[in-house]
């Protein structure tokens, strides 16, 4: 066999090694999300058109975005009910300070931001310091900030925004330039292989295992692949929209805050056990109301960004399915419901099969509930190979 049938075998027999061990990583959801492309094309030729991929990758951010809010929660294990009322609420807030008491659209979009992490800090705070389980406190929560939203709308019901303004342009406006797309592939795959290269230097010089250099070179060449497609796509349309790449800048940077930093290994160490994470020191008190207070946070911005969507704030602001949506796309992409397990792109990925199915129903006039249904058969499926990922990692002595 010649030298690089065997790197490529070596890769092989390592995956195979960890697929045995419970280690699926992202595999099993791009597979079945490239199932669902290809059912779709093949039911509705328009499903991967240029516009259609548009609309869905600007459809995907305002409960993504609530979503990357989810994972910090479930990182440690517990779950917030919560986010569709405080979206709805930070939605109506910024409403009625823009448009009916004057104020600038800035101020009122940081002032409702504001409100969501205060929101996140109360939850936070009874949960860790009171000690009232999160399930009761976010459940509260959600009547609760919900009922403030119908309070603040009062009779007004509905109300308008500025279609030109500061927040319905996170949606409507387009980098129309051709550069705008292909220069975040390019700098996606850059960002990427420095990332990976730095990391294999860390662990080679304490003497962990690393990855080699050709399998570094090997993914981010597949990755670049996949980046510069997209931007092509993009650009057949109207080009790169900025809510996407506030979605990806939103989603890498609190990547990095979770894996690269010492506050993101105290939220996975939590996840992995109170008491021991208590033991090594840990502030446990402090990061669960940090990571409600992300999860609050996020959820004001992902209101935002759905009344950006459809310009207006009203009564049924973060309400329907917007919150089963947020947690079941959190854990589709890959987040366990059991805590220590997950990443901010989880939120992406969960995205993008959810809005798919969407999509490809719209396209095909079949009724919601059906979608419903598929919707929360993907849930189950994905709980389901969590929940069996966890058994052989404790069969293998991992988790």
């Amino acid at each position: 066999m010649s030298r690089r049938g065997q790197v490529f075998k070596g890769w092989i027999d390592a995956y195979e090694h960890r697929l045995a061990s419970g280690e699926l990583g992202s595999v099993p959801i791009v597979l079945g999300l490239v199932m669902i492309w290809i059912i779709f094309q093949s039911l509705n030729s328009n499903f991967l058109s240029a516009r259609n991929l548009s609309n869905l990758s600007v459809d995907i951010v305002g409960t993504g975005l609530i979503a990357v809010g989810i994972v910090f929660v479930l990182l440690i294990g517990e779950l917030d009910l919560s986010v569709g009322s405080v979206s709805g609420l930070a939605a109506a807030l910024f409403a009625v300070l823009n448009v009916l008491h004057g104020v600038p659209e800035w101020l009122a979009l940081i002032i409702a931001v504001l409100c969501g992490a205060v929101i996140g800090v109360v939850h936070g705070f009874f949960f860790a310091r009171v000690g009232v389980p999160a399930f009761v406190v976010t459940l509260a929560g959600l009547l609760a900030w919900n009922g403030l939203m119908l309070y603040i709308l009062g009779t007004n019901g509905t109300i308008n925004l500025d279609d030109e303004g500061l927040v319905a342009m996170l949606t409507s406006h387009y980098f129309s330039n051709v550069a705008a797309a292909y220069g975040l592939a390019a700098l996606g795959a850059a960002v990427y292989f420095l990332n990976a290269y730095q990391d294999r230097r860390r662990r080679k010089a304490v003497g962990m295992p690393s990855r080699t250099l050709k399998e570094i070179v090997v993914r981010t060449g597949v990755l670049a692949v996949i980046a510069f497609a997209v931007a092509y796509v993009l650009n057949q349309f109207q080009g790169l929209p900025l809510s996407l790449l506030i979605f990806l800048v939103v989603i890498a940077g609190l990547d990095f805050l979770l894996r690269r930093t010492s506050y993101g290994r105290k939220v996975y160490a939590l996840g992995g056990g109170v008491e021991a994470a208590r033991r090594s020191g840990i502030n446990v008190v402090w990061v669960r109301i940090s990571v409600f207070m992300a999860s609050g946070t996020m959820a004001a911005v992902g209101g935002l960004f759905l009344a950006s969507r459809i310009t207006s704030a009203s009564q049924t602001s973060g309400s329907g399915i917007l919150l089963m949506n947020a947690i079941a796309a959190a854990v589709i992409g890959g987040t366990s419901l059991f805590g220590g397990h997950g990443t901010t792109w989880s939120a992406l990925l969960g995205m993008l099969v959810i809005q798919s199915i969407a999509s490809g129903m719209a396209l095909l006039g079949i009724q919601a509930a059906v979608q419903f249904m598929i919707t929360g058969g993907v849930l189950l499926a994905a709980v389901v190979v969590d929940s069996l990922s966890r058994r052989s990692q404790r069969a293998h002595g991992r988790a």
